[in-house]
């Protein structure tokens, strides 16, 4: 576990950064401030998450103080009080994206330097030579360099005063050392006209253009890649953009009136129009219509709403008018928490970036050995001046740590917002690499593998012959009646467990109430039912049942088979209870007993329960999807080991290969992850544990990585805290899509920073033997970040 997720933390935006460089330069200055336990920058969200001393918690309060905003912009670049990357200026300057405006000048400016170079293949190459003259080539080529190369050497400056490199550095140096180079090579042709650097027609050959180019494609490039990262940011938006701003508030005294939602309190009466957002998680008080939370949940059919209902803040109302009672504020629902659950997921490195971080620390510095090394040996071997010098610049600019700062962050954004779009939010990056290496998936059968919602359908009193069948009875059950007949003795025990439950949120204790409900709907004809007896003293005991003490004074126990034999009650109907068993242990029945105690005497079977629950319908088709990526599946289910291994069959599921643990209580899921992990050849296995969020939280964290499925039945909120990843819906078959999406990431991952390095690898070795121009190599390097965002992109196609 994170030791620092306790800890205060606050979220910085940050503008100016341009590569990995940039990113260890604001770390190391956040890290020197006093008070600060961590800082880790992200480039790709253009932001900085600080983790800050626990003395601190008070004094953030959420906002950074001044000393890391004043840390920041002693390192040379500007806090934003917003994290995040900022909106898209869609604002124009005669029809051209502001934004845009400073790159189509530079354009413009130096399409006259680039001209002679492709009439030359048509006019011959000392006519297009003589084209543009010397003079206006320094005109363009100047105001390039000191206008839009003005970043840069900004950017050099603040780095040289850190005693580090970045991108700018490499440019400034080499973008200067070839407009020097052309001033210096002019100023010489004027010295001597006869000299051997003049071309033919007395003009020299100067690389003003060369030096223009690189700055306006570096320009143009991140201008390409900022675009591209906006998109990878989408997830967000999309998330934020279902803030409605205004909700419908139903004041005790003034009637309805129009406030921000943000001012809603818990407990609030609010008017929902049809078309409109729900402003915040709430309960319906009155109507009816239907909710569609395909945004939210990756859920594409509406869902019936009515009085008693929950919904969430953020999603879309059908047609219907509906009144609601706010359950939670706009910054604590579901919404906010999914916000923050894919920001934190998009703010976090993964363990792969450790080793980009190392090489980049080194990057600037040894580029810049070897371009002077490239400068020497060029010298030496006899080159003119400016030709070796080209060829160092060339070096210089087509080092690229641009894309290095950007391989991971943008891909694990897109991989995470795509995710989020189709119900699967992941915690954490490291969550995101490590989901890739699962090997075993672990499933908890009630609400996970099932339909979640348990009924009784069967009781069999063993102190008569006769069964009580409820809404799932199989008539051909031994001493099965009608429900009418069945008044008496099968109602008796069924009172009595009923007296047990209340107030439990228990799936089978639900199911005991609502069976005694339906039973208890009489008729004229009927016999009237038995009175739910008061119970005293009821304890819940973990693992096996519950316990308490009904007006005939004895103590009744409730609960599973394997309680009952540490009990050691008298049984009571033996073949009765024995033909019951058999029967719904085949069904894949959950069965649980009855037993009465009076004071003094011995503990006596009353009654045995059998309970089902059905298969999810895509259950099977999950378990299939799972297996066609390779997985080993296991079920871990505290029910008696003929209930799950019958419903394991019916999913899919191997009993006989060793893919059902059954019997184990909550607390041993736990030491099941465990045993899981090791495997029965020794060897550490990754294990994945699906459960439902609120029971299986021991398993979910012992787990590597835990999967909490949404509860419908108001567990969400429960369940984004409870693992992992969050399955927002609870369609089983969202787990094979967040392994599926998780491989899929950090293939990406894997692909950006191979052509990261290979751009490197290659293109510095290409430089600096002469095989690019400044040109060429410039063109190389902003295309090589355009390039790792736009592959990072394609992961937005991704459907589970």
């Amino acid at each position: 576990m994170n030791t620092s997720a306790s800890l205060p933390t606050v979220d910085i935006g940050i503008d100016g950064m341009t590569c990995a460089s940039c990113v260890a330069r604001v770390e190391r200055a956040l890290r020197k401030v006093d008070g600060v336990q961590d800082a880790s920058v992200n480039l790709a969200t253009e932001s900085a998450r600080v983790t800050l001393a626990p003395e601190l918690a008070d004094t953030a309060a959420g906002q950074a103080p001044a000393t890391l905003l004043r840390a920041i912009r002693n390192a040379g670049y500007t806090p934003r009080a917003n994290s995040g990357l900022q909106p898209l200026d869609d604002s124009r300057i005669f029809g051209v994206p502001r934004d845009f405006a400073p790159v189509l000048a530079g354009l413009l400016l130096c399409l006259p330097l680039v001209a002679p170079m492709f009439l030359a293949p048509f006019i011959g190459s000392d006519e297009a030579h003589s084209l543009v003259p010397v003079w206006l080539q320094f005109i363009l080529g100047t105001i390039v360099q000191f206008t839009l190369g003005l970043r840069f050497y900004r950017g050099a400056w603040h780095a040289l005063k850190q005693r580090t490199g970045n991108m700018e550095l490499l440019v400034a140096i080499g973008t200067t050392a070839a407009w020097g180079l052309s001033l210096w090579l002019w100023w010489r042709h004027g010295l001597s006209a006869d000299a051997p650097h003049a071309a033919a027609h007395g003009a020299p050959h100067v690389y003003f253009e060369s030096a223009a180019v690189v700055i306006t494609l570096v320009q143009l490039g991140k201008w390409l890649e900022m675009r591209a990262r906006r998109q990878t940011s989408q997830a967000i938006a999309a998330l934020q953009a279902l803030r409605p701003d205004v909700a419908h508030w139903l004041s005790p005294f003034d009637g309805e009136q129009d406030v921000p939602v943000s001012e809603l309190l818990v407990g609030d009466r609010v008017m929902l129009r049809p078309g409109e957002r729900v402003p915040a998680d709430a309960q319906v008080v009155e109507g009816r219509s239907q909710i569609d939370a395909s945004m939210l949940t990756g859920e594409p059919l509406p869902v019936e709403v009515g009085p008693g209902d929950k919904v969430t803040g953020g999603t879309l109302n059908g047609g219907g008018l509906l009144q609601l009672q706010v359950s939670a504020t706009a910054g604590e629902g579901v919404l906010a928490h999914i916000i923050r659950l894919v920001e934190d997921a998009q703010a976090a490195k993964p363990p792969i970036q450790k080793l980009v971080d190392k090489v980049a620390a080194v990057f600037v510095p040894a580029v810049l050995v070897v371009a002077a090394l490239t400068l020497v040996a060029w010298l030496l071997a006899g080159l003119p001046t400016e030709q070796a010098i080209l060829r160092a610049v060339a070096v210089l600019v087509i080092a690229c740590p641009c894309a290095l700062g950007l391989a991971t962050p943008v891909a694990i954004m897109a991989g995470t917002g795509v995710a989020a779009k189709h119900g699967i939010l992941i915690k954490d990056s490291v969550a995101l690499e490590r989901a890739h290496e699962v090997q075993v998936v672990a499933f908890d059968k009630t609400g996970t593998l099932t339909q979640g919602q348990p009924v009784l359908a069967a009781l069999q009193p063993l102190q008569a012959g006769s069964a009580l069948m409820t809404g799932e009875g199989d008539g051909g059950v031994p001493g099965s009646v009608a429900p009418a007949a069945a008044q008496g003795a099968a109602m008796a025990p069924l009172a009595a467990a009923t007296a047990l439950q209340q107030g439990s949120e228990h799936p089978l204790a639900l199911a005991v109430l609502r069976a005694f409900a339906e039973q208890t709907t009489v008729t004229p004809d009927e016999p009237a039912a038995p009175a739910i007896p008061t119970a005293q003293d009821v304890q819940a005991i973990a693992g096996h049942g519950i316990q308490g003490q009904l007006e005939d004074g004895a103590t009744w126990y409730l609960g599973s088979l394997r309680w009952m034999e540490q009990l050691q009650p008298e049984a009571v109907g033996t073949d009765a209870g024995e033909t019951f068993m058999k029967h719904w242990l085949a069904q894949g029945a959950t069965l649980s007993a009855l037993a009465r105690q009076q004071p003094g005497g011995p503990v006596q079977l009353q009654a045995l329960l059998a309970f089902t629950d059905t298969p999810k319908p895509e259950a099977a088709e999950a378990v299939g999807k799972l297996h066609a990526q390779g997985l080993q599946t296991v079920l871990i289910s505290g029910d008696n080991r003929a209930a799950a291994e019958a419903l394991a069959r019916r999913v899919g599921l191997k009993p006989e290969q060793g893919e059902v643990q059954a019997e184990v209580l909550p607390a041993d899921k736990a030491n099941a992850m465990r045993e899981l992990q090791q495997g029965s050849s020794g060897e550490p296995r990754v294990v994945a544990m699906v459960g439902d969020g609120i029971n299986d939280a021991p398993a979910l964290a012992a787990a590597d990585v835990g999967m909490a499925m949404a509860n419908p039945q108001g567990g969400t909120d429960v369940a984004l805290h409870a693992a992992d990843v969050t399955l927002m819906r609870g369609d089983v078959r969202l787990v094979a899509g967040a392994i599926a999406i998780s491989r899929a990431t950090v293939r990406k991952i894997r692909q950006n920073l191979f052509w990261a390095f290979a751009y490197n690898v290659i293109g510095i070795p290409l430089a600096a033997f002469g095989m690019l121009s400044p040109m060429l190599a410039g063109a190389a390097m902003a295309l090589s970040s355009v390039s790792v965002v736009s592959n990072a992109l394609l992961l937005r196609r991704w459907k589970p």
